[in-house]
């Protein structure tokens, strides 16, 4: 059993940035059929659309701030070029959990997911390490998260990196979503993120401390449709380098 792999293209910013084409194209090589988009670059989404046709890769999602998904006309931008979903990658500072606009953050994640599915896409969040802090009520923000806005309109991203960082294993989350998990983020990492010490490091899968052959099974017994890549720096080596070793890692799991 497999599951198609896709590359979150801010994992290979610096190339997309050069020659979003061209950018493209080197993922193909790779071997990557399917992306995850951060960002159009001032690309119009009919270019966009172009351009992996071009390559040979399909969008399946695409990372949009909050605000811009307030916006009915970039929604359809997106529905253009072919994504079947869309993700809140993040939240800003005062509106995540146990913020000041923390409500407001939820109302527009409501607001954006109506309007996803009123245009045949599906919203998805994407989880860092923020939203495992405890909510008054004694749940996890990112269960609080997820029982107060219906799955109707908001599936999960779960971000496994960011899982891990908070001190929960990735298999128990993906089984806890396993109902509502369609895409999952792989990623890897070494040392910790705590109150007192930062020496969080990205690393290409299968370099780091997750333990791939466990997620996999697990994600295989969700209603995953696509695993997507990403890495949010690369140090020593490019990141079209780092890129390809997450690909040929996940070839031998």
């Amino acid at each position: 059993m497999k599951l198609p792999i896709a590359l979150q293209l801010y994992s290979v910013r610096d190339e997309m940035d050069k020659d979003f084409a061209e950018g493209l194209k080197k993922v193909r090589e790779i071997g990557y059929e399917y992306v995850e988009l951060a960002g159009l670059r001032d690309h119009s989404p009919e270019d966009v659309k172009k351009m992996l046709d071009d390559a040979g890769l399909k969008a399946i999602s695409a990372h949009v701030g909050i605000n811009s998904l307030q916006k009915p006309e970039i929604i359809d931008g997106y529905k253009t070029i072919g994504c079947q979903y869309l993700a809140v990658p993040n939240l800003p500072g005062d509106a995540r959990p146990g913020a000041e606009y923390f409500d407001r953050s939820m109302n527009q994640i409501r607001t954006a997911g109506e309007l996803c599915r009123e245009k045949g896409i599906t919203l998805l969040y994407h989880n860092h390490e923020f939203e495992f802090i405890k909510m008054p009520d004694g749940s996890l923000a990112l269960d609080y998260m997820y029982a107060n806005i219906p799955a109707d309109i908001l599936q999960t991203e779960l971000d496994l990196c960011w899982v891990k960082v908070a001190g929960y294993e990735p298999v128990d989350f993906l089984k806890k979503y396993a109902d509502r998990a369609p895409v999952v983020h792989f990623k890897d990492f070494v040392g910790e993120l705590t109150p007192t010490t930062d020496t969080l490091a990205y690393r290409p899968l299968g370099e780091g401390v997750q333990d791939f052959p466990a997620i996999a099974q697990a994600v295989y017994e969700t209603i995953a449709k696509y695993v997507v890549v990403e890495q949010d720096r690369s140090y020593d080596i490019p990141q079209i380098e780092a890129a390809k070793r997450s690909f040929e890692y996940l070839k031998t799991i």
